[in-house]
């Protein structure tokens, strides 16, 4: 799902600015009074529709996947990355943005960052697609479960930050879900690590991007950097007969097509949300996608459940309700602490 503690932890999903925006779209400059409580209401409002389709599609991914079978995990990102390269490229001509995807692939503080976030993220994609195409959908979406924690851990390892008691707790809880999971699974939950650790150094390389660059511009550059790669890799399953992309009917050819627009629309919408919402909301909306997918995984693909595996996930479950409470508790007190210093500086 922000320093890194504060990450928000799903694929594709971090907008930078979007803290700035939401406090000057709820503490109001000019008209933050009066009438203005209705537009920031709707505002708000509209801001949880839209967190709630990213969050709802990427929930869902797994029934996309699935249906796209017998397609390899390989020739899935393949596609997903030159689609959403073409798909990109049509939404930066449509809102005349070329000079501004100009200005970020020149920028090398920009261009570096990023085009280390696009092996983060092909990892990631290729490690969650590899999940749930093989029977491991469940273990996918532990991975996201357990995504907030090691954004913790980069927090202090990376960022030298000092962890709160809750947030010592929550950690501490982490190492033993994944010790009743190593146990439950007979190895370490090795798709679940992955997942959790490519997309929090994700998070937080796009994080040290900063303001510099928007959403459409930062997935643009993303798949310029990774679209070599997955075009050979297209070219390559063609001539070895291992492509499905067009022998499988038209049907099985624009759903490969359409993960362009799949890859996409989720991360826009997130946008959208991340412009209105706080990253208080951001952070608890987060857990609706993997909560999806771990449903998904159970009813749909009927994966099996062990007594341990329940176990571990609970224990999971419980590290993460000890986050929340500390994210509140902590925006609650940071809330309080600004109204204190806004009255003291307003009656000097």
């Amino acid at each position: 799902m922000n320093g890194v503690g504060d990450i928000v932890s799903t694929p594709e999903q971090i907008i930078p600015s979007s803290s700035t925006t939401t406090s000057t779209t709820a503490g109001g400059k000019g008209g933050g009074t009066g009438n203005a409580g209705k537009p920031v209401r709707s505002e708000s409002t509209a801001g949880v529709l839209f967190g709630i389709g990213a969050y709802g599609l990427w929930g869902l991914l797994p029934l996309y996947f699935f249906i796209l079978m017998p397609a390899s995990a390989v020739e899935i990102v393949a596609n997903r990355v030159v689609w959403s390269l073409i798909f990109c490229a049509l939404l930066i001509t449509i809102t005349r943005a070329w000079r501004v995807f100009g200005a970020a692939v020149k920028d090398r503080s920009v261009f570096g960052p990023l085009a280390l976030a696009a092996g983060l993220i092909a990892i990631n994609w290729l490690t969650y697609t590899f999940g749930v195409t093989t029977g491991h959908a469940v273990e996918t979406s532990l991975g996201y479960f357990i995504n907030p924690l090691v954004s913790v851990l980069l927090g202090v390892f990376v960022l030298k930050e000092k962890l709160r008691p809750l947030q010592w707790a929550a950690v501490g809880i982490g190492f033993v879900a994944v010790g009743v999971l190593t146990f439950s699974y007979g190895q370490l939950p090795w798709i679940a690590l992955i997942l959790a650790f490519s997309f929090g150094l994700y998070g937080f390389v796009k994080k040290r991007v900063g303001p510099k660059v928007d959403a459409l511009t930062s997935l643009s550059v993303e798949t310029v950097v990774l679209a070599p790669f997955a075009a050979i890799t297209m070219v390559v399953l063609g001539v070895s007969g291992a492509a499905t992309l067009t022998t499988h009917g038209a049907g099985h050819f624009w759903l490969l097509v359409a993960s362009g627009v799949i890859t996409a629309v989720p991360l826009l919408f997130f946008g959208a949300s991340a412009r209105r919402l706080p990253m208080t909301t951001i952070g608890l909306l987060q857990y609706f996608a993997p909560v999806l997918q771990f449903i998904v995984a159970l009813t749909v693909f009927n994966e099996t459940m062990t007594t341990a595996r329940w176990i571990g996930f609970c224990v999971v479950w419980l590290a993460l309700v000890l986050l929340t409470i500390d994210m509140l508790r902590t925006t609650r007190k940071n809330s309080v602490l600004k109204k204190k210093a806004r009255l003291e500086a307003s009656h000097p």
